[in-house]
């Protein structure tokens, strides 16, 4: 099979069928078409006749480019789909990465702010401006429920019930949760409703919870400027983004005794195992605060 034709196959079958988000997509268009740059470089144009060497020289090539080992395992991973897929489709007859290993890994720990840090940059936002007050309800539901910030963007106002206090997000694969935030996210919320959504909506329609000064949904870019800001005027040293402000929300359940099952459903996890990388960071915590107070360390 044509490279590009089989790519191209492939991806519609994630698109349509396995119904994979966008950003997702993306990720493995991006790889495969590097690799497909790559097997065209070597004079080759069809699937069939890749071998076990031509993907491994292509890992290789990763690794000289000082890829990460987890940027090359993504890129493994977006492969072997794409053999499989098309081996099930009988459009190849073997799968040359059939006895290729992943490369192995430590699993890196997250960064996450500590709780000082956290009411810091919560009360960094000047709430007597109708931009402060949509920046503080920001910051305050991305640590009070953990949301990815694809997921941010994206709330509309019906996927948030101020009454019974949870969100539903739409995750990975458009896969919807519902997630539960405290009393404070609740009335930074209500004040952004009542105070400032409306002056900055005017006249304009839009079923974004978040707007921009323009009116329209904020956007992903935008969500990390003002995390950014917040941070430096909270005189926050180290590097703050979104995701570590999630980070935060699941290592401080974690440190307080969340059962890892429950922080699993509400940070979105398919697998258990992701969810896990917080009980490593809550072990790191307890022996910090050992060493630091008990008077034998």
């Amino acid at each position: 099979m044509e490279i590009h034709k089989g790519i191209d196959r492939y991806l519609t079958h994630l698109r349509v069928e396995k119904q994979l988000a966008a950003n997702t997509l993306e990720a493995y268009g991006h790889d495969l078409r590097r690799f497909a740059e790559h097997l065209v470089s070597k004079g080759m144009n069809d699937l069939d006749g890749v071998q076990q060497q031509d993907i491994l020289a292509f890992l290789v090539k990763l690794h000289e480019a000082k890829l990460t080992s987890r940027s090359v395992t993504r890129n493994l991973v977006a492969i072997r789909g794409l053999f499989l897929h098309l081996l099930k489709d009988e459009r190849i007859d073997h799968d040359p990465t059939a006895q290729i290993e992943f490369p192995g890994r430590w699993k890196k720990l997250p960064h996450f702010l500590t709780l000082t840090q956290v009411d810091a940059l919560l009360a960094a936002p000047d709430r007597r401006t109708v931009l402060g007050k949509r920046d503080h309800a920001i910051l305050q539901l991305f640590y009070a429920s953990g949301l990815r910030i694809s997921e941010m963007s994206s709330l509309t106002t019906d996927r948030i019930n101020l009454q019974q206090g949870y969100v539903m997000p739409f995750g990975k694969g458009s896969k919807e949760r519902v997630v539960p935030m405290g009393s404070q996210a609740m009335a930074a919320i209500t004040e952004y409703l009542d105070e400032s959504r409306p002056k900055l909506a005017g006249k304009r329609i839009c079923d974004r919870l978040f707007l921009s000064q323009r009116g329209q949904g904020i956007c992903r870019q935008r969500l990390w400027e003002i995390i950014k800001a917040c941070a430096r005027t909270a005189d926050i040293k180290i590097n703050v983004t979104p995701h570590m402000l999630r980070h935060s929300f699941a290592t401080h359940l974690i440190e307080g005794g969340a059962d890892l099952r429950i922080v699993q459903t509400m940070l979105g996890h398919a697998d258990v195992s992701t969810t896990e990388i917080y009980t490593h960071v809550s072990r790191a915590h307890v022996t910090q605060m050992y060493k630091k107070f008990h008077p034998r360390a």
